[in-house]
């Protein structure tokens, strides 16, 4: 109900600048109206699209930090790599709640698990030696972040929902830490 009101006012805010009313031509009148609500259909679809897209891509990456975080939890070997997977489980699990929660107030259908790109990353995480997995796990942490940062700011650039870009914004510094600590216990462990 509320997209419909924004929409409307929308409508006659581009109808009134199109000025419809001094244009004598019933034909010209109807034209432009309609020109405006074309704009402002295409407007809302660009803003689904762009919300969507974002919402899959952050689903996929969430759902493969909690694996991933899951499998540090119990293979690493460092108990300062250890604890960091458990946070990471801990607090994607609660971004990827929020994510849900979004996805279903826009009617965004996310995928149930992390995408074969992941699901090969974490096959590899997983077949590590001993010896090599918590460095492996902080580099693909590292690498993983910065990609997860790249996906919010390009998408903070887009049209997105409202609550959308809002989770972006509160969600962006909670990555950066994440970031900042996983190249510490990276360089830390070398």
């Amino acid at each position: 109900m509320k997209k419909y009101i924004v929409a409307g006012a929308i409508l006659y805010a581009l109808a009134c600048n199109n000025n419809p009313g001094n244009i004598s031509d019933p034909v010209e009148k109807a034209d432009s109206i309609n020109e405006a609500q074309q704009e402002v259909v295409a407007d809302a679809a660009r803003t689904k699209e762009a919300s969507s897209d974002f919402l899959v891509k952050a689903a996929d990456g969430g759902m493969a930090e909690v694996s991933a975080g899951k499998v540090g939890e119990a293979k690493a070997v460092s108990a300062t790599v250890k604890e960091f997977a458990g946070e990471m489980t801990k607090d994607h699990e609660a971004i990827n709640k929020t994510v849900k929660s979004l996805a279903s107030k826009l009617d965004v259908i996310l995928p149930s698990m992390p995408g074969e790109d992941h699901q090969k990353e974490l096959a590899g995480l997983e077949a590590k030696r001993v010896k090599d997995f918590d460095m492996g796990f902080m580099d693909m942490m590292v690498s993983d972040h910065k990609k997860t940062i790249d996906l919010f700011r390009d998408a903070g650039n887009k049209p997105l929902d409202p609550d959308v870009k809002e989770f972006i914004i509160t969600t962006l510094p909670v990555l950066e830490s994440h970031l900042a600590k996983a190249e510490a216990i990276r360089k830390a462990i070398k």
